[in-house]
């Protein structure tokens, strides 16, 4: 297999021109914002209550959990309630209710850290949690334990994610070529973090622009290089990056610190730099407002928490009949019940897509004819993993590689018959997953 590529995958539209050549512009300040109190379904206790002012990058919400982070506020302004709102999975959850004053008035926590590079390395991950840092690509998973990689793990390698391959979403190529040595210095800090001397930051290339834009800012830092990979969906999963970028196959059940890479995506790098350099945590983000039905197609930066209807009025409200609102891509983004929902740190996209493109296709039998093993990344039998979790037979799907899946929905493309090969596949993870658990409970009695 040729460097910069990996087997399998799919060649989706990009439809990334709706956006890729605006230039990021500031959203208007939001009514109000929601703070989640519930994150990766762990609980965080509020710091804050009913009437308290708060002032913007304020911690208003912790947790002891080790895969947890903290939350800050994104404004200043006035708690007016911690209370129940459905969130964009259609989950009713806790949340701190602010409403914004409007004038971004800085809590005195927000200082730069000047002394990043005489900082140990437990300390520089200490402050990336505290920033509430996680990955900005989707995920959400917590950066702080992304880098703290085992002390028997020979980790060589930060590989930064700059694929995009998400088709419609261009938040993280406006960036690299918007803060592109930031993107370089928040990549210095992590290098720092988990002890490396060489960084790859991988873009798929059809960015030529993006690739040559982190290309001069890496050019003045020692030790990172632009590698620019074939575009190809899904390019930006972690384990296909690090098949193209460095020729390493991370094997079944295994994470990439085990073939000595940690990869982050170039927002993420971004946000580490504002927490070193502008003292600020995670409380704002590029969002790319996209779609058929969205009047005025944009990026923006917003301050994460803002109601998605604001954004979407912003750009000029919903054009014609809207079928479907996406968080995140069409590929492996997730479905709202409604535009009247907070936005998140993993909120890369909120795409509108009309009634005629929303119209659910017809499901065929399986006709056996094998395209979807030729589009799976990870060499599975998604037909087949389809059948076994339809029988319920759960030790069958687990034994061809259920929970090797990483849901790309590349099957599901392409699949003739419009089945639901992705829902049937995370159906059969989740009850696998629900059955080794039970059994460590049984274990521990």
């Amino acid at each position: 297999m040729p460097r910069g590529t990996f087997r399998g995958g799919i060649h989706p539209p990009g439809n990334k021109s709706l956006t890729s050549g605006l230039p990021t512009e500031p959203a208007k300040q939001p009514s109000k914002i929601c703070v989640p109190l519930n994150t990766a379904s762990l609980p965080l206790t509020s710091l804050v209550a009913k009437g308290d002012t708060v002032r913007r990058g304020q911690m208003v919400a912790n947790t002891d959990a080790k895969f947890g982070v903290p939350m800050h506020s994104p404004v200043s302004g006035k708690v007016t309630g911690i209370s129940a709102i459905r969130t964009c999975a259609g989950i009713d959850d806790m949340a701190i209710i602010i409403e914004n004053d409007g004038n971004d008035t800085l809590d005195e926590s927000c200082v730069p850290m000047t002394n990043v590079m005489s900082m140990s390395r437990d300390e520089i991950i200490a402050a990336i949690r505290g920033a509430g840092i996680v990955g900005m690509g989707g995920a959400m998973f917590p950066t702080h334990i992304k880098l703290a990689v085992p002390p028997s793990a020979k980790v060589d390698t930060l590989l930064l994610n700059g694929a995009e391959c998400e088709p419609y979403l261009t938040a993280d190529h406006r960036l690299m070529l918007e803060r592109p040595d930031d993107v370089i210095a928040g990549a210095q800090i992590i290098m720092r973090a988990i002890d490396v001397k060489t960084c790859i930051i991988g873009i798929e290339d059809n960015k030529p622009d993006a690739v040559a834009s982190m290309g001069k800012a890496a050019a003045k830092a020692s030790g990172i290089q632009v590698m620019a990979v074939h575009t190809m969906y899904p390019q930006g999963s972690e384990k296909h990056l690090i098949k193209s970028a460095l020729g390493r196959a991370v094997p079944p059940g295994c994470l990439p610190f085990q073939v000595g890479v940690v990869v982050s995506n170039v927002g993420t790098a971004a946000a580490v730099a504002d927490k070193f350099y502008r003292g600020l945590p995670l409380i704002d983000r590029v969002v790319t407002i996209t779609g058929s039905a969205v009047a005025r197609p944009a990026n923006l930066l917003m301050k994460i928490g803002t109601l998605a209807s604001e954004l979407v009025e912003q750009c000029g409200g919903v054009k014609g009949e809207l079928g479907k609102a996406v968080f995140g891509g069409p590929m492996m983004g997730q479905a709202v019940w409604s535009l009247d929902v907070p936005t998140t740190k993993g909120t890369s996209g909120i795409l509108l897509m009309t009634a005629a493109e929303a119209v659910e296709q017809e499901t065929l039998a399986c006709i056996r004819c094998g395209r979807c093993v030729d589009a799976c990344p990870m060499r599975l039998e998604p037909a087949l993993l389809h059948q076994w979790a339809q029988q319920k037979r759960w030790s069958e799907a687990e034994n061809y590689h259920a929970l090797d899946c990483i849901e790309c929905g590349a099957c599901a493309y392409s699949c003739p018959s419009g089945r639901p090969l992705v829902q049937a596949i995370r159906h059969a993870k989740f009850e696998i997953n629900a059955i080794k658990k039970a059994a460590r409970e049984r274990g521990a009695k």
